[in-house]
């Protein structure tokens, strides 16, 4: 690498470090780079808490993957057809070899996410919490997280020094809530 044109041997061995940090992941993650038709970040992370692991998803019926939340009968024979084909069991198999790797997942019963089928939209800074810890503590309760306010969103939290979210939010009769009505919610 260090011969390639504009490339030192600091350079080269920053990308050498970046590839090794990279092949650690999380499984949702793995997940949606996989590339799978139909299966975006907020599917990868609910097919990853449903199953805790990639040998069970792999092997998972399509009715099995249908009484999945969010996961209709189109998604599912996409998932399903995917783990059927042997060049994409190949490259998993692969990558793995290869040292890319996750950890399993604690499975996450659906009866305990409280906040199922509500969308939230985080504007603005919070106190007690960044953004990204937020996002993953409602999605922990089967809520989904949205970058933009829709007739859709069911709530817009927010925090100080919002921009045109909030305003949106008001503009389309959503409800906000504020850090410490979230904190709540989250309990």
């Amino acid at each position: 690498l260090a011969g390639l044109e504009r490339m030192a041997d600091k350079s080269a061995q920053n990308l050498v470090d970046a590839i090794e940090a990279s092949k650690a992941t999380t499984l949702p993650r793995f997940l949606f780079g996989l590339g799978i038709p139909q299966v975006g970040e907020t599917t990868a992370l609910t097919l990853a808490r449903h199953f805790g692991n990639l040998k069970d998803l792999m092997k998972a019926k399509i009715e099995t993957l249908e009484g999945i939340m969010d996961v209709g009968p189109i998604v599912a024979n996409s998932i399903h057809t995917f783990f059927r084909q042997k060049h994409n069991r190949d490259v998993i198999q692969r990558l793995q070899k290869r040292g890319v790797h996750w950890d399993d997942i604690e499975v996450v019963d659906q009866d305990q996410q409280t906040l199922a089928g509500k969308t939230f939209v985080l504007t603005g800074t919070l106190k007690s919490m960044t953004r990204d810890e937020a996002k993953a503590k409602l999605q922990a309760l089967g809520a989904k997280v949205a970058g933009s306010v829709s007739k859709k969103t069911d709530y817009v939290v927010v925090g100080a020094e919002p921009g045109s979210k909030a305003r949106k939010a008001e503009a389309l009769g959503v409800e906000t809530l504020d850090e410490e009505k979230l904190k709540k919610l989250l309990q």
